[in-house]
């Protein structure tokens, strides 16, 4: 499958490379010099020409990272292949955390980059079709179609559901990802403008200098540029709902503007002679912390108190971990339609603890991301914890700080697998556990016959019985672990324990390990 693929560095050696690499595997390369040329590129009008950007993380001005928070913050939803010389495990974190796609170290082996393009344009491709199968779907999205069963989001709904009976401005507040858009439609779904417009405008993605044009309309020839008359986005939305995301981004001078059509519910177009009188259900969203943003000078105060007249806190995905389950189902669900040919019958429950153990730094939107991508590229019909690379490297090793042991995530049996009953899933009060889920997509519990074993590199605290285990089990655990986790590179072993290669081998001896192999032969007496 041929496609146009963006590739930024500012190493003209390394673009030329990645250039004939890219069009020798049947593409059509595009290079951009630099964080800003690249960004420039995927923000402006040929963007949609892109399917796949690889993007040198080590740049002077704007770098990688810089570029993959741009894309975030602008909607920008191109799949990322991020490159770099440092192939450390905190330059992964960081890039994926930032939304990257893939991660190739120089100088990536043409078989690496290939298949990277590949996944990508494999991902992109299905994603276009869930997007399609979602639109023909339509319908109004209401508080019963929210996937929680979570105690943090009932609040949210209660709250929600009382303020859909009302025309009252709502400021919904959470961070990136956590599906602040998803309650507002709820809102709109739930009360008497569901068959109205919604209109949705993200404040943070729009230039400065358009803003107050995007919003309030123009007329012809009021600016350059200005070549046809535009209503605004207020007007669009005339009797139905505004949905102002990321309100927290509007500029001063952007927001005197809003206060009057918030008070008296007018609008004045840029270059227009007269007020235009509209009727709409405000409701507004932001990340950020906009009293402190008051405090700083930042946001008009008298705007703030307009729109904060019914707040509502959205909690962050690892304030609900046990939503967790049911949105991996769901989303795994999404993926099924648009590619019948490869059904997944679910998600091992060591994977499904390891994405419980995350705290997704993303929300639901990079959960969602990670599934997808996760389903796509799945060669098996079950998603185990190889399908999560990303994620694994995050959460393995992840240790408490007091004891220095790892602990189990939130709701995950000391013993390290699912213990026979126990669900796989958070339920309501009342409810029976769900210790299986057999619905296409679903999600399926761990066999209650195999062995329990450490998750995912991860040490257990307590044994079967609940107590402390043996020092001396807990070192024989790690020192295996370690070996296997460096490929028996016995010097970076004893690097990463924190011990001389003599004590390593000392240790070794002691518990009957073969330095070659890595197996325990005996045990110490």
């Amino acid at each position: 499958m041929a496609a146009s693929i963006l590739i930024v560095d500012d190493d003209p050696v390394q673009r030329r490379l990645l250039e004939a690499a890219v069009t020798k595997f049947g593409h059509t390369a595009i290079v951009a010099d630099g964080g800003e040329a690249g960004l420039e590129f995927v923000d402006g009008p040929n963007a949609r020409d892109v399917s796949v950007v690889i993007l040198d993380l080590m740049m002077p001005g704007l770098d990688g990272i810089g570029v993959l928070k741009a894309m975030r913050e602008r909607g920008i939803h191109i799949p990322v292949i991020v490159q770099t010389a440092q192939g450390g495990i905190e330059t992964v974190v960081s890039a994926m955390r930032h939304g990257a796609f893939d991660f190739v170290v120089k100088p990536a082996s043409p078989d690496r980059l290939q298949a990277s393009i590949g996944n990508a344009l494999k991902v992109e491709a299905l994603e276009g079709e869930v997007k399609r199968s979602s639109r023909q779907r339509g319908g109004h999205l209401t508080f019963k179609d929210m996937i929680t069963h979570s105690p943090a989001m009932d609040r949210v709904i209660r709250l929600g559901r009382k303020a859909a009976a009302s025309n009252i401005p709502i400021l919904i507040e959470g961070e990136s990802g956590v599906g602040k858009e998803l309650v507002a439609r709820a809102v709109q779904g739930s009360g008497d403008r569901r068959s109205k417009p919604f209109v949705t405008v993200n404040c943070g993605a729009i230039p400065d200098n358009l803003v107050e044009s995007i919003l309030f309309g123009h007329e012809k020839g009021s600016f350059t540029g200005a070549t046809e008359k535009h209503t605004g986005k207020f007007v669009e939305a005339h009797t139905g709902t505004l949905f102002l995301d990321e309100i927290g981004d509007l500029p001063l001078d952007v927001q005197v503007k809003l206060l009057r059509a918030v008070q008296d519910g007018e609008v004045d177009p840029v270059g227009g002679r007269s007020t235009i009188r509209v009727d709409i259900r405000l409701i507004s969203a932001t990340h950020r912390n906009l009293l402190q943003q008051v405090k700083d000078g930042k946001f008009r105060e008298d705007l703030f108190y307009r729109l904060n007249v019914y707040p509502i806190v959205v909690p962050p995905l690892r304030d609900r971990r046990d939503d967790i389950p049911y949105l991996v189902e769901h989303f795994m669900e999404k993926v099924a339609p648009a590619d019948p040919r490869h059904r997944l019958r679910g998600i091992s429950a060591a994977a499904l603890a390891m994405l419980q153990a995350y705290d997704w730094p993303g929300n639901i939107r990079q959960l969602e991301n990670a599934v997808f991508r996760a389903s796509v590229l799945a060669d098996g019909d079950m998603l185990t914890e190889e399908e999560f690379p990303q994620i694994r490297a995050q959460v393995e090793g992840t240790v408490n700080l007091d004891s220095g042991i790892a602990l189990p995530a939130p709701g995950w049996p000391a013993s390290g697998g699912p213990t026979p009953g126990w669900p796989v899933s958070g339920v309501a009060s009342g409810s029976q556990p769900r210790d299986n889920i057999s619905a296409a997509g679903g999600i399926a519990a761990a066999d209650a016959d195999a062995p329990a074993k450490p998750r995912f590199g991860t040490l257990r605290a307590l044994d079967e019985r609940g107590n402390v285990r043996a020092l001396a089990d807990v070192e024989l655990e790690m020192i295996k672990l370690a070996i296997d986790h460096y490929s028996g590179q016995m010097s970076e072993v004893a690097r990463r324990l924190g011990i001389g290669r003599s004590t390593l081998y000392r240790k070794l001896k002691e518990y009957g390990i073969d330095p070659e192999t890595g197996r325990v032969e005996r045990l110490a007496s």
